[in-house]
Order: structure tokens, then C-alpha cells, then sequence
């Protein structure tokens, strides 16, 4: 759900028209409307180069785990679901909320990764290293804008 809709709806839910400081924050997503787009637009063009990259990083601190067996099967599907992470993240930055993160990708996290047998611990690393993939990819200030969506993640991994 994007910033925009949650504002709408909590309007509606009471009945009401906008407040203006609900106002001045449509305004302000609408402002950084570009700068969104542009951020997600380089996710979604570098998505292979982040997980590609990120993998590397990773296993360079984790050498000894499933995605990097040598089990072409494992690998594509460790690194399928990091796509999906950064894609999530790309999402989440276009609705201007966390909430597509949450709702869809952070739900359950860790009780699926425990059910795989794969260690939290190794999650997070892989999220820290994708972060710092994307990170590189941009400039502060956008990096800035991706970071907490990464943390989200990470974070709901402790």
C-alpha cells in the first residue's frame, strides 16, 4: 500500500477530508516522486549486478553454506529470493512505505528460512552484503532512501 492510499484511507476511515499536515505529506511524496523512481529504476536495472555481486561478498564471508555448494539448484534459488528481496525494496520505495516490505517479505521470514534449515544468521550477512552492493550503485542521498528497507529486513531477522 503506498503512503498516498494509507493518507486516503485513514481519512476515509473517520469520514473526513484530508487534514493538512496529510496534505503537506502528499505534497512532499509528490515532490520526491522523481528521485523514487530513479532509485527504483537503478534497483531494477542493476538487480542481477546486486545479487551477483552481493553473492560474491557474501560468500567471501561465508564460504562454507548451501548457496555456495556447488549445487547449481541451491545457488539459482538463493539467489532468485534475493532478487525478490531487492525487487520488494523497489517497490516499497515507489509506495513511499515500508509496508509492501512487511506485508509481503518480512512475514514470516524467519520461521521460513528456520523451516529450510538455512542459519538467520547467514540471511542477514547475505542482506547486509546486497545492501552494500546497492549502496554502492548511488549516490548518498539515495543511498540513504534504500538503506532502511535493507535494515528492515536484517532486522527482522534478530
Amino acid at each position: 500500500m503506498s503512503l498516498i492510499t494509507e493518507l486516503i484511507l485513514n481519512a476515509d476511515s473517520e469520514a473526513r477530508y484530508p487534514a493538512p499536515k496529510e496534505i503537506r505529506i502528499f505534497q512532499d511524496f509528490l515532490k520526491t516522486g522523481e528521485r523514487r523512481i530513479r532509485i527504483a529504476k537503478t534497483l531494477a536495472e542493476n538487480e542481477q549486478r546486486i545479487v551477483q555481486n552481493g553473492s560474491a561478498r557474501f560468500w567471501e564471508r561465508c564460504p562454507n553454506t548451501p548457496s555456495n555448494s556447488g549445487n547449481e539448484r541451491k545457488t539459482a534459488s538463493c539467489q532468485r529470493d534475493q532478487g525478490w528481496y531487492v525487487r520488494l525494496i523497489a517497490y516499497s520505495i515507489l509506495a513511499g512505505s515500508e509496508r509492501p516490505l512487511e506485508e509481503i517479505g518480512t512475514f514470516g521470514i524467519k520461521e521460513m528460512y528456520n523451516n529450510l534449515e538455512i542459519p538467520i544468521r547467514n540471511i542477514a550477512e547475505c542482506m547486509r552484503c546486497l545492501k552494500e552492493e546497492a549502496m554502492s550503485l548511488m549516490s548518498e542521498e539515495d543511498g540513504a532512501e534504500v538503506a532502511p528497507y535493507f535494515d528492515l529486513i536484517i532486522n527482522s531477522l534478530s
